[in-house]
């Protein structure tokens, strides 16, 4: 099951890393799920940012960067995939 949880704000190519806004919680253990029209990546979250803070977790309206291993686009969306 996937929850959408936020859109691509930003793609920062050269450090690889996603700025968003948050909808609902998400923490690093999570896997998500990225979707656009060229876009379909799902990973595990491993690196969370707020402010160049490394976090653990992330409430909603929280603006985070996360780190992802491929190139994603402005405007993809973003779900929380649960079991």
């Amino acid at each position: 099951m996937e929850t959408k949880i936020g859109v691509v704000d930003d793609y920062f190519a050269k450090v690889g890393v996603v700025a968003m806004v948050l909808e609902g919680d998400l923490t690093t253990a999570d896997t998500i799920h990225i979707k656009g029209h060229t876009t379909d990546l799902t990973q595990v979250v491993g690196s969370m940012q707020i402010q160049h803070l490394k976090v653990e977790s992330a409430k909603k309206k929280d603006s985070v960067g996360i780190k992802v291993s491929d190139r994603v686009r402005k405007g993809d969306i973003v779900y929380k995939v649960t079991p």
